[in-house]
């Protein structure tokens, strides 16, 4: 064809072949309705160890199903199963669907970075095991884990560990005033309030290395078999759990999830208001804040009435300072190493 007749060709003329997303579906997706249910124990490279019927005697090894993309698959979720779910070596079922989570703990690597982490699902609570000594405890790190217990539905636990190395009296005392229940442990002692506070429930550990967590799992599961490891002479742990595991309690009475000892715990994924929200002490002084009140206090906020909540004597200074810095930090604003504590960019001592 002549160049001319290239010029008198219009957009009827033209035949597009449609790309491989624009044909159409030549069938319906199967309804999967003979798919088994199960609970995800634990994920590695791409193979999901669950439990047929949450029961840890039938385990199964499962794939991704193609049909379900990029879409997330933690420990704790409940699944469906079909394909080959006999638990046979080499043989592999494949997860069809993920049921509505009840709960979801969810964290970022830090407080500005967009991409949130999905820890683990469907946990009744969340054990915050904290050492009070060796190494010091951070409340910025218990806060933290506080507000995302809080925005993902799960009741928070606080576990002080090593009391035969530090009084706990002053930091419980930093969360006298909240309906926060509190278990204190010593390493040479069975940790019995703990498990009977645990039994019948999924509960999620999570701390910081070194804090004794893997320790305190080894001892409510037995055959847990987790490593547990020093701590350095700067004070910080080495990384022992490097993967979830949901583990059974002796007699089947409960779950208990082993996260990995995190080093960060950023909240990018939590709005200023429910930051607040964590905090109930200040929630309701909040609401009489001007409509711009972000709450940071001076030089931001002066008129901030959060400040009479803690002149009042209604709550300690120190909660305050730490909603404060969990505020900055979410709004990018460059503080202080302490103010950093638990985004895993700058820590310190609280």
């Amino acid at each position: 064809m002549s160049r001319r007749g290239w010029r008198n060709l219009d957009e009827s003329d033209v035949r597009v072949r449609p790309g491989k997303g624009t044909r159409p579906r030549s069938k319906l997706r199967p309804s999967h309705d003979d798919a088994e249910a199960a609970m995800v124990l634990t994920v590695d490279r791409g193979r999901w160890t669950c439990a047929l019927g949450g029961d840890p005697e039938r385990e199964v090894t499962a794939m991704r199903a193609r049909e379900m993309g990029r879409t997330p698959v933690v420990v704790g979720d409940w699944v469906d199963l079909v394909g080959d779910t006999s638990g046979k070596t080499d043989t592999l079922a494949r997860i069809v669907r993920v049921t509505e989570r009840k709960s979801v703990l969810r964290r970022t690597a830090d407080d500005t970075d967009p991409f949130e982490r999905i820890v683990v699902a469907n946990a009744d609570q969340l054990v915050i095991v904290t050492a009070l000594a060796d190494p010091e405890p951070r409340t910025g790190f218990i806060d933290r884990c506080l507000v995302a217990a809080y925005a993902g539905h799960l009741e928070p636990l606080l576990c002080l560990t090593k009391a035969d190395l530090a009084d706990p009296k002053e930091l419980l005392a930093a969360y006298a005033d909240l309906d926060l229940p509190v278990v204190v442990t010593r390493h040479d002692e069975d940790p019995a309030e703990l498990r009977e506070r645990i039994t019948g429930r999924v509960s999620a550990f999570i701390g910081h290395s070194g804090v004794g967590k893997s320790t305190l799992v080894n001892k409510l599961v037995p055959d847990a078999n987790r490593r547990t490891g020093a701590v350095s002479g700067v004070g910080k742990g080495r990384h022992v759990s490097t993967t979830a595991l949901a583990l059974p309690l002796p007699g089947g009475d409960g779950w208990v999830i082993d996260t990995p000892g995190v080093r960060s715990f950023g909240l990018a994924h939590i709005t200023p208001d429910d930051l607040v929200l964590a905090f109930p002490e200040f929630a309701e002084a909040a609401e009489e804040c001007q409509v711009n009140c972000g709450h940071r206090g001076d030089p931001e906020d002066p008129d901030c009435a959060l400040d009479h909540v803690v002149a009042e004597g209604v709550a300690p200074s120190g909660r305050l300072e730490s909603l404060r810095r969990l505020l900055r930090s979410r709004a990018g604003v460059e503080d202080t190493p302490s103010d950093q504590d638990g985004t895993g960019r700058r820590q310190g001592p609280s």
